[in-house]
C-alpha cells in the first residue's frame, strides 16, 4: 500500500485553487468528468497554458478569465476560473445548456472577480512590514 499522501504530490510552486463559488464533485458530476476537471485544473495549477479544446478565454468576464470546458457524456460543464499571479481563482461551476453563456453567470463572475481582487490587493498608502 501507498504512502503516498496529496501533500506529496503538490509541489511548493504549485499555485493554490481558491474556490469562490461551486464545487467539482459526483454527484452532478459523473466520475471521469470530475477525474478530468481534476486534471485540467492540476495542469493549470502547474502554470500550464490551455487553450481549445479544454479552455477557452472570457474577455467579455476579465482580462485572464477563462472558461474550462468538460464533457460529462451529454452534459457540458464549465468552470469559469481567473489566473491571478499566485492562484487559480474558481469563479462559479455550471452546467452549460446554450450554446451563449448566460449573461447572469457572466455577471456574477464579473462581481466575484471584483470583489477578490478588492480584498487581496494591497491598500494605497499601508505598506507591509519588513522581515
Amino acid at each position: 500500500m501507498s504512502n503516498l499522501t496529496y501533500h506529496d504530490l503538490v509541489s511548493p510552486c504549485d499555485k493554490p485553487v481558491a474556490w469562490l463559488r461551486g464545487e467539482v464533485k459526483t454527484p452532478p458530476f459523473s466520475a471521469s468528468a470530475r477525474v478530468e476537471a481534476g486534471f485540467v485544473l492540476r495542469r493549470l495549477q502547474r502554470g500550464e497554458r490551455l487553450g481549445l479544446p479544454h479552455s477557452r478565454p472570457m474577455p467579455s468576464v476579465a482580462s485572464g478569465c477563462h472558461e474550462l470546458r468538460i464533457v460529462d457524456g451529454d452534459l457540458n460543464r464549465r468552470i469559469m476560473y481567473y489566473i491571478a499571479t499566485d492562484a487559480v481563482v474558481i469563479l462559479d461551476v455550471f452546467r452549460k445548456q446554450t450554446e451563449t453563456t448566460p449573461n447572469t453567470v457572466l455577471d456574477d463572475c464579473r462581481r466575484r472577480l471584483a470583489e477578490f481582487l478588492k480584498q487581496t490587493q494591497p491598500k494605497k498608502g499601508v505598506r507591509r512590514a519588513s522581515r
